[in-house]
C-alpha cells in the first residue's frame, strides 16, 4: 500500500529567521524507509517532536518532502501537484486529533460529512451520510445535528465518518483518542478495528502512548527526533524491545487498573 524511502523533510526555522539572507531550516524527519502492507495496522509511536505528526502529513502528500520517496499503490506521490493529486485523495484519508477545531461548527454533521463528497463530486450523498453515521454507530438523526451539540466522542466518530464516507483505502489518524476519556478511547478503538476488519481497510494510527497501540496495532514503528529507531511486530516489539528509547517508552506505560473493564 505505501512504500516510504529515505524520506527527508524539512521546514523553515522561523524563530532563527535573520534580517538578510536565507532562512535556515530545521530537519524533522532524517531519511525514513519503511512499508506500509494492504490490510495492514501500523503504529506511529514517538514522544513531542519526533516527527510522527510530520511524516503522517507527509504520507498524505499535506507536507512536501525534501527528499526520497512515497509510493502510494504503485503510484510514486512524492512529486505530484494539488491537480495531479486531486483525483487520489479520495483514495487515502485523515482523521484528526481535535474532532471540534476540525469540524466545520457551521454546519450541521450532515453537511460535514458531505463536504469532502461534493468536492469529489460523488454520486448519491444523502445515501452516503446515512450509510457512514451508521457504520460509525451514530443514529442518522444526527445529521441535523450541530458539532456543538454533540459529546466528544460522538464528535470524534462524525470525524471518522466524514473519513470513510468517500469509502477509502487507506486511513491515517493522528492522535484522535488523546483528548477522551477512557471509556470513549475504547469505543473509538473498537470502532477502528472494527472497520478495519469490515471495510478492509489499511490503517496508520499515531499515537505518543503505546498502550493504545498495543491494543490496536499489527505492527509498531517507533520515531525519535525524525529517525526510526525501532520497526517490528507489536507483540514482540512489546516483549523484546531492542532500543533503549522503546525500552523507556514502554517503562513509562502506567500498570493497567485490575477492575477495569473495556466493552
Amino acid at each position: 500500500m505505501y512504500k516510504v524511502r529515505d524520506l527527508k523533510l524539512s521546514l523553515p526555522d522561523m524563530a532563527h529567521k535573520p534580517l538578510i539572507g536565507a532562512t535556515p531550516r530545521i530537519e524533522i524527519l532524517k531519511g525514513l524507509s519503511f512499508d506500509v502492507p494492504k490490510g495492514a495496522v501500523l503504529g506511529i509511536v514517538g514522544g513531542s517532536g519526533s516527527g510522527k505528526s510530520t511524516l503522517g502529513r507527509a504520507m498524505l502528500r499535506l507536507l512536501a518532502p525534501t527528499g526520497g520517496s512515497i509510493c502510494f499503490d504503485g503510484t510514486d506521490i512524492t512529486h505530484l501537484s494539488e491537480d495531479q493529486l486531486r483525483g487520489m485523495r479520495q483514495r487515502f484519508q485523515m482523521i484528526f486529533q481535535d474532532p471540534m477545531s476540525s469540524l466545520n461548527p457551521r454546519r450541521r454533521v450532515g453537511g460535514i460529512i458531505a463536504a469532502p463528497l461534493q468536492v469529489q463530486r460523488l454520486d448519491g450523498i444523502p445515501t452516503r451520510i446515512d450509510e457512514a453515521l451508521d457504520m460509525v454507530g451514530l443514529p442518522r438523526e444526527f445529521a441535523q445535528r450541530y458539532p456543538h451539540e454533540l459529546s466528544g466522542g460522538q464528535r470524534q466518530r462524525v470525524g471518522i465518518a466524514r473519513a470513510i464516507a468517500l469509502r477509502p483505502d487507506f486511513i491515517l489518524a493522528d492522535e484522535i483518542v488523546s483528548g477522551l476519556d477512557v471509556s470513549s478511547q475504547a469505543q473509538v478503538l473498537n470502532l477502528l478495528g472494527k472497520l478495519v476488519r469490515d471495510l478492509g481497510l489499511t490503517l496508520a494510527f499515531i499515537s505518543h502512548d503505546l498502550s493504545v497501540i498495543r491494543r490496536l496495532c499489527d505492527r509498531v514503528l517507533v520515531l525519535h527526533l525524525g529517525e526510526i529507531v525501532e520497526e517490528g511486530a507489536t507483540v514482540s516489539l512489546f516483549e523484546a524491545p531492542q532500543a533503549p528509547y522503546t525500552r523507556e517508552l514502554l517503562s513509562a506505560i502506567p500498570l493497567p487498573d485490575p477492575h477495569q473493564t473495556w466493552d
